[in-house]
């Protein structure tokens, strides 16, 4: 028995059942993602003041996947394109061309995943702040006051992490930090003023020693890890998320470039139809990461 509508389209909806369906599918994507905004949304406005870390992302990083989402969704439409045209050659190159792309944004996203975890955040108290101020001024190390919890944060490498206990403390000693170097775009160079990205340290840069003593008992220190922080989890959440549906599309593109091409050979019309529904949920991907992008590596 045939199934109806596959190729034509239904006359109550006037699309196809394929199209029909990744509609009616992203209309619950769009409420997934738009909860999560908006619970982001209430987060951020109701967070402490200085609380809220800006700009600790790698801005470079994630224009660079934005613009390879962006040439991918052109490459996705020449493939369909292709399909239409009946140039089978052509669709293979293009959709090759567009999991290249999803692939390398995936890349991308593992070097600021891996950057996060080899980063460790220290809160320091306001009052045993005074002696490194000098030392990290000098160097011009990134520190940031958070006034709600009288105490500042310095972002860096932790070099004697392995001499933790199951506990999360020392053994023996101070935290010996090699922290991240305020960016030089920040107008005024100061590191209380102005936004700024993780910028790595060389190994020939001082190190500076934090006493156990002088480390905030409420926020501690740790990985930039969900754990470390709401925005760190909603940055996790929403990036994994996200990565998760790019898997998804590389994986069923996959799919009709290899074995899934064969359906050329029967019918190219239902495969252009395929495609077509494949690019949408692509363009889908896209969008979400252009809203992604501004929330979360440029607020």
């Amino acid at each position: 028995m045939e199934i109806p509508y596959t190729l034509t389209a239904r006359p109550d909806t006037g699309l196809y059942n394929g199209k029909l369906g990744i509609w009616l599918f992203l209309a619950s994507e769009v409420m997934l993602f738009g909860a999560i905004f908006t619970s982001y949304l209430f987060v951020r406005l109701g967070a402490d003041d200085g609380s809220w870390p800006n700009h600790v992302q790698n801005v470079w990083l994630g224009l660079t996947n934005t613009i390879l989402l962006l040439i991918s969704s052109v490459t996705m439409i020449g493939a369909w394109v292709a399909l239409k045209e009946r140039k089978f050659n052509t669709y293979r190159r293009y959709l090759a061309a567009t999991i290249l792309l999803g692939l390398a944004f995936l890349c991308i996203k593992g070097v600021e995943y891996h950057a996060k975890w080899v980063h460790w955040g220290f809160f320091i108290k306001e009052d045993a702040f005074p002696k490194y101020r000098d030392d990290l001024d000098k160097e011009h190390y990134f520190y940031s006051y958070i006034p709600a919890q009288h105490c500042y944060e310095v972002r860096g490498h932790f070099l004697n992490k392995e001499d933790l206990d199951k506990d999360n403390k020392l053994k023996d000693g101070p935290y010996k930090v090699l922290p991240d170097k305020v960016p030089g775009y920040v107008i005024g160079g100061g590191a209380n003023n102005g936004p700024v990205f993780n910028t790595a340290s060389s190994e020939e840069d001082p190190t500076i020693m934090i006493d156990a003593k002088d480390i905030d008992p409420l926020r501690g220190f740790g990985r930039l890890l969900p754990a470390y922080g709401t925005y760190y989890a909603v940055y996790f959440l929403v990036t994994g998320l996200h990565a998760l549906h790019i898997i998804g599309g590389v994986v069923v593109m996959i799919y009709f470039l290899t074995i899934g091409s064969r359906m050329y050979r029967r019918n190219p019309e239902q495969l252009s139809n395929r495609i077509e529904v494949t690019g949408i949920f692509w363009h889908f991907v896209d969008l979400v990461w252009i809203t992604v992008f501004p929330i979360l590596y440029l607020t």
